[in-house]
């Protein structure tokens, strides 16, 4: 990006700028710490502020700085950033407000790490807009609870020598998901899921360059219900493009269109798999039915073995029957043998 495309970025088409307000010096529009400098920039200005523990930082007339918080800025008018198109003393590639006019900004501008909690936010890199200094090691963290995921968006990114390094890592594993340098700047969104997610930067000693800015968007987690998860990602979608910007708004609705079709997929499988009720339960009295049917059966079966026993045995032990209960033909044969011959057969015994 030349001189001009980064000008044209720190006059207001960046979060962070918060406007170009009228000074009409009665009282001074940021009425803090103040100070002059024929070598001020804006994060010369910002470092200032920040030393002085305030929240905003603001430039006038290409070489004065004023401190002062957000309630400072209430009753003020603000105008066109054209008003504070002054370049800064300290860099001519830098607007520092205007005669009577003076451009505010954040003093997290250019903050080497950080803590960042809410659903969008906007991260720069140390010093920025200057270049950043040398041996730099900076963390932020983005960490929003109840989201699914958080999408960056790298809006601007100078990184010149081959050693300095942005990565995106798992805030939970610190696993690195992303990384990018001079040789592989990012091109295109990235979306890393969860909730919880660590930037980091590095610096050596030499080529130092204006670093990035970088645009994050959380995304809410969804619904369980199918129902209402192709709602919530239209809404999910609408939410992104119109924070992200218009250009954004194609990447993110496809993306948010596959992410749609494979979450559904998975839910169905969810609510097919798990275990439920039936709709229409067997009656108890169809139960009890069965279940005397079959002690019917039962006992008929046992009732028809014992008849088929009886019959049989009846049939085949008829003439012991009459054998056991009639005068023994055997006796009466011994006795007459007895009678005629006087003494025992030796085939017959007492």
């Amino acid at each position: 990006m030349d001189c001009r495309g980064l000008y044209w970025l720190f006059l207001g088409y960046l979060p962070g700028n918060l406007g170009c307000f009228k000074d009409t010096g009665h009282p001074p529009t940021l009425p803090g710490a103040h100070e002059i400098s024929n070598k001020l920039t804006i994060q010369t200005c910002i470092n200032f502020c920040r030393s002085q523990k305030y929240t905003l930082a603001g430039m006038e007339s290409g070489y004065a700085c004023f401190c002062g918080n957000e309630a400072d800025l209430q009753d003020h008018v603000e105008s066109s950033n054209m008003e504070c198109n002054h370049v800064c003393f300290g860099d001519h590639t830098q607007p520092c407000g205007g005669d009577g006019w003076i451009i505010v900004f954040d003093i997290r501008i250019g903050a080497c790490g950080g803590n960042y909690t809410y659903p969008t936010g906007v991260i720069y890199s140390p010093d920025f807009p200057d270049k950043y200094a040398a041996s730099r090691v900076c963390y932020w963290t983005i960490q929003v609870p109840g989201s699914s995921a958080i999408l960056f968006n790298f809006t601007f990114f100078d990184i010149s020598d081959q050693t300095d390094m942005v990565e995106l890592l798992d805030g939970y594993t610190r696993e690195v998901v992303a990384r990018f340098d001079w040789r592989s700047p990012p091109r295109e969104l990235v979306n890393i899921t969860g909730d919880f997610v660590i930037l980091y930067f590095f610096s050596d000693r030499t080529n130092q360059a204006h670093g990035f800015a970088l645009l994050y968007q959380a995304l809410r987690r969804q619904d369980t219900r199918t129902t209402v998860l192709r709602g919530s990602d239209e809404d999910e979608s609408e939410d992104a493009s119109s924070t992200l910007g218009p250009h954004l708004s194609n990447s993110v609705t496809e993306r948010s269109n596959s992410t749609t079709n494979e979450r559904t997929s998975h839910i169905l499988y969810v609510i097919t798999s798990s275990p439920s009720k039936p709709e229409h339960n067997m009656p108890v009295w169809t139960i009890y039915a069965l279940a005397a049917l079959l002690i019917l059966t039962v006992v008929a079966m046992v009732a028809k073995l014992l008849l088929h026993v009886t019959v049989n045995q009846s049939t085949v032990s008829s003439e012991p029957w009459i054998i056991l209960y009639r005068p023994s033909t055997i006796s009466l044969f011994k006795k007459k043998l007895k009678n005629h011959h006087g003494d025992l057969s030796p085939l017959v015994g007492h």
